[in-house]
């Protein structure tokens, strides 16, 4: 035991003292290129990457039928719903891809928030609740607790059809957010974005816990421990006892599971998977349940349901491609790349991994540059939100991918930032994993802090 003890430290150690080397080549390279840091220099975030979205097309090497398969999908995925086609009765928007809109569909929440404009549209008597606003987050709420103390978790949709069009007799009312936050009882999710969903849904499990298990020693050290989020625990979907990787806490296994659920929770549509409608008031009942479904008629010629094109659009869409067309260029960047190893934050963001055998072939032995190792690690009690799903406990986050990064507007699970650098910092609180790394990447020479921002932000 000691002597895995003292490996492990020897390897921390080495870990810092590459660091504190790359720290000086950063700081001489700056030199070399003709641009010393000015007295006074602090690292910003670039921001937002312009230029061409990168992301949003399909995946490369699909045969036959498979780029109109895609295509459906997207336009699926784009579709404005309506109370006749199974909206609500409660929903926290009309459609998909105005929550995954940044840059591309399949992305995350856009400059624009369309939830503050889809309030009163159609009639709705609907109020913008405070956590709401245009240039902020598109936002789902959750309630921590019940009345009764006992856990919650569970979302609760912002918006009713009452007063939208062909919604009479519908008398609904928007939940006491006002004193619910008076409580400190509501905690915040944003979209996360869907860009080479396929590629990590293709990963295989096996994957993920040798990756986990392979930088268990040095993660130790630094005090890191994640764990996957295996199915049939307590609060998850399913019991066949595999990793799940989609939502914030990993809590979805499949595409299909996980366009399932957001089908029913954020826009208030039943399905296959989830049949029965979250509101069952029958003075608000204008569609057949469940609202979506396989079709029976055998004149449709695609008789697919609305969750299955969801899936198919996201299995068959393209990962962001990144871009060196960020503030400080490419040796920046390549610098930055070098600093993201040697400060440790790849002992969670894994660069890479590589897809397994699928029926699709342009998705089998694929590398799959995601930056994440697709396990829940403790974030501390700064971002904790008090809300356990499956194996992920109160402060348990799945480590976010960060592939598409440089196009994000908001950060976290909450969305509650804009600013990178502000991002990086609430990975550090007490009880995270992550605050040995932050430390690290405080240590950084200024310059060299700004070489890592921008190669987050080329990603």
């Amino acid at each position: 035991m000691k002597a895995k003890l003292a490996f492990s430290v020897s390897l921390a150690s080495s870990i810092a003292a590459l660091f504190l080397f790359r720290s000086d080549l950063a700081l001489s390279q700056w030199t070399a290129m003709g641009k010393p840091p000015a007295s006074g220099f602090t690292a910003t975030d670039p921001g937002v990457r312009g230029g061409a979205a990168g992301a949003g097309g399909p995946i490369a090497g699909l045969v036959g039928t498979q780029g109109n398969l895609f295509t459906d999908g997207l336009a699926t995925f784009g579709e404005t719903d309506t109370v006749g086609t199974g909206l609500g009765p409660r929903m926290n928007l009309d459609s998909c891809g105005g929550c995954h809109a940044q840059p591309a569909q399949g992305g995350s929440s856009p400059f624009t928030n369309p939830q503050v404009a889809f309030a009163n549209q159609d009639g709705g008597t609907d109020t913008v609740p405070t956590f709401l606003s245009a240039s902020g987050p598109v936002r789902e709420a959750r309630f921590v607790q019940n009345p009764d103390k006992s856990p919650d978790g569970g979302v609760h949709a912002i918006f009713t059809i009452t007063g939208r069009t062909n919604a009479t007799g519908c008398m609904l009312s928007q939940p006491d957010f006002a004193g619910q936050l008076a409580n400190n009882n509501v905690i915040f999710r944003i979209p996360t974005p869907v860009f080479g969903a396929g590629l990590i849904e293709q990963i295989p499990d096996s994957a993920i816990v040798a990756n986990a298990a392979s930088s268990a020693a040095v993660g130790a050290a630094l005090g890191i421990h994640g764990k996957a989020n295996i199915t049939g625990t307590t609060n998850n979907n399913g019991n066949d006892g595999t990793v799940a990787r989609f939502g914030w806490k990993a809590q979805n296994k499949s595409l299909l599971l996980f366009a399932g659920e957001a089908y029913n929770v954020e826009q208030g549509i039943s399905n296959e998977i989830f049949m029965t409608e979250r509101e069952e008031d029958l003075n608000c009942q204008f569609a057949a349940t469940p609202n979506d479904a396989t079709s029976s008629d055998p004149a449709v010629a695609d008789p697919r349901s609305d969750i299955e094109r969801f899936a198919v659009f996201m299995r068959l869409l393209a990962p962001p491609v990144p871009s060196t067309d960020t503030p400080g260029g490419a040796a920046s960047i390549a610098n930055g790349g070098v600093l993201f190893i040697s400060t440790g934050c790849q002992l969670c963001h894994t660069p890479s991994f590589t897809t397994g055998p699928s029926t699709v072939a342009a998705l089998s032995g694929q590398q799959v540059r995601l930056y994440s190792d697709l396990v829940v690690h403790d974030m501390g009690n700064g971002l904790a939100d008090g809300v356990s799903q499956g194996a992920a406990g109160p402060s348990e986050f799945r480590t976010a991918p960060l592939w598409g990064l440089g196009q994000r507007i908001f950060f976290l699970h909450d969305g509650r930032t804009s600013d990178l650098v502000t991002a990086i910092q609430a990975h550090s609180s007490k009880g995270s994993e992550a605050n040995s790394v932050i430390q690290m990447y405080n240590a950084l020479p200024e310059t060299s802090k700004q070489d890592l921002l921008n190669f987050l932000r080329s990603l």
